[in-house]
């Protein structure tokens, strides 16, 4: 999810480390912060395998400033990471809005609704958080508010999303 979130906006331009980061963050929420440990070590590594490009600036005071960018290489493997969403990227919900917040980068519409179908797929497996042995256990099967509240607001976000979509697959 971080080294997709870096190509995805390095793909929208150059940024300093800290504006990539202050982005990062919006996009992931509190959900996974993203710390300076995580962030430039994933920036080194992509530095490293010539996917991004980093640049020394003066700095307002005596520090330098490194502005990153895309590669021609970078831009090729964020392509190819969209196109190839699975998995994780689908089924975990900060993870696919990560996709989704860059599936636009990809060209071909095919490519995008590809990603999305397989999105719908998932969706429209049987889940819940909560299982009787193997069987999944509905609103309708719990008696505990809190765990009622779960399953309602899960069902409610799950058929809004799979209208949206079914809307833009049509």
């Amino acid at each position: 999810m971080l080294e997709l979130a870096i190509l995805g906006f390095l793909a929208e331009g150059p940024l300093h480390g800290y504006q990539l980061r202050r982005r990062i963050a919006h996009l992931s929420g509190h959900v996974r912060p993203v710390s300076d440990g995580s962030l430039y070590p994933a920036i080194n590594r992509l530095v490293g395998a010539g996917l991004l490009d980093r640049r020394a600036e003066p700095g307002a005071s005596a520090a330098q400033r490194y502005t990153l960018s895309l590669t021609t290489a970078g831009h090729t493997e964020l392509l190819r990471r969209l196109r190839d969403a699975d998995g994780l990227e689908i089924s975990d919900g900060t993870r696919y809005f990560t996709v989704l917040a860059f599936l636009s980068r990809l060209p071909d519409t095919a490519d995008q609704h590809a990603v999305l179908r397989r999105r719908l797929v998932f969706l429209e497996q049987p889940a819940s958080f909560f299982h009787d042995g193997d069987v999944p256990l509905g609103v309708e099967d719990t008696a505990d508010p809190y765990r009622r509240g779960m399953l309602t607001i899960a069902r409610a976000t799950s058929r809004a999303e799979r209208a949206w979509l079914r809307e833009v697959l049509a």
